[in-house]
């Protein structure tokens, strides 16, 4: 790793790789906006069953 990265093999105390960041941020991303997303659906069957 040491060859690949230098001195971003081994970030430590909790620290990780600027593209190790950036894919969590993206995955933290998705999740959120999943959720949202069956919230959405879940308001959307609720106000549609009121309106019958």
């Amino acid at each position: 790793e040491f060859k690949q990265d230098g001195n971003q093999a081994f970030p430590g105390s909790g620290q990780l790789k600027p593209e190790d960041k950036a894919l969590r941020d993206l995955q933290k991303r998705i999740r959120d906006l999943e959720e949202e997303n069956e919230i959405l659906k879940k308001a959307m069957h609720y106000f549609a069953k009121d309106r019958r």
